[in-house]
């Protein structure tokens, strides 16, 4: 009846069929219950109302059979979390990042991805950090998600069954572009993902300093074309000349290594004028100074 993408599916999907089915079927009932008592003991029927005072039989019923049911409904959830925390030794193991508003992955080897590319029926724990706010890691066709907090460490594994492509999202609102925060899980065979991992993890065909700035979610704030999101466009903004708010005063500047070096830094130091500030984290221990000459010489680019 329902698709095994990953080990967890079905243990998920029972739980909810379970406490669905056991929904559905107190709310037919007592709803015919309710209008079976409206029309049985309405006013026409009985115009002199009479004091039911005590009834142990149905009493002991409505506590036991419902103590029943929620145990039933515990049990199937319990059943259906525990294998969630118990994670396979020979599990391989990709970090998460999440960060306003991107997810990336780093495998074993220091390389990143922006998709998460796993291989067929082999464990895979994902150790969780955000190097922002709050997020949530969610892959809706294998029925799991996991909190991503600042600060603590978390984790999620899975086994993939089914090759293909499946959605992932951030299940927790972390800002204004939360719904824009998407990614991809792909899962290949053994023999594909080997080649992928040995031949073009890491390999990327864009500028390195386009890379940099996918890899740190950059472009998730600031577009490449012109167009306006949460900070000021990338397109044109080498030596541009732009007004800042600094300490609440109004400044221009011209856009050049040291200023873009100090927006990084101190991202709040010195706001475009019309954006709001507190959005940006530091990358102070971040972007390295080879990291910012490949980033500056990409923002060249972009006349």
């Amino acid at each position: 009846m329902f698709s095994e993408a990953s080990n967890f599916v079905k243990g998920v999907d029972d739980s909810l069929v379970v406490i669905l089915g056991i929904s559905i079927f107190f709310l037919v009932g007592i709803t015919a219950v309710m209008i079976y008592f409206v029309i049985r003991y309405s006013r026409k029927r009985n115009p002199i109302a009479t004091n039911i005072e005590h009834n142990s039989k149905l009493e002991i019923l409505w506590t036991v059979i419902p103590t029943i049911l929620v145990v039933v409904m515990f049990y199937y959830g319990w059943a259906g979390f525990t294998p969630m925390r118990n994670v396979p030794k020979d599990a391989m193991v990709v970090k998460a990042h999440g960060q306003m508003w991107a997810w990336s992955f780093e495998y074993e080897n220091g390389s990143y991805s922006e998709n998460l590319i796993v291989p067929l029926n082999k464990p895979v724990k994902l150790e969780l950090s955000s190097k922002d706010v709050l997020h949530s890691l969610y892959i809706p066709a294998y029925r799991i998600k996991e909190d991503v907090v600042p600060g603590k460490a978390n984790y999620m594994w899975f086994i993939p069954q089914k090759e293909g492509s499946y959605d992932i999202l951030c299940a927790e609102y972390c800002g204004e572009r939360h719904s824009y925060m998407l990614s991809k899980l792909e899962v290949y065979s053994q023999d594909k993902y080997d080649d992928w991992y040995a031949n073009e993890l890491g390999v990327s065909r864009d500028h390195p300093g386009l890379a940099l700035l996918k890899q740190n979610a950059c472009i998730s704030c600031h577009s490449t074309d012109g167009s306006a999101i949460i900070g000021p466009t990338f397109k044109g903004l080498w030596e541009r000349t732009e007004i800042v708010m600094t300490d609440g005063v109004e400044r221009e500047i011209t856009v050049d290594r040291d200023y873009i070096r100090k927006s990084l830094n101190e991202p709040n130091a010195d706001i475009t004028k019309g954006f709001n500030p507190g959005l940006m984290i530091s990358y102070a221990t971040t972007v390295s100074d080879e990291d910012m000459d490949q980033i500056i010489e990409y923002l060249k680019t972009l006349k």
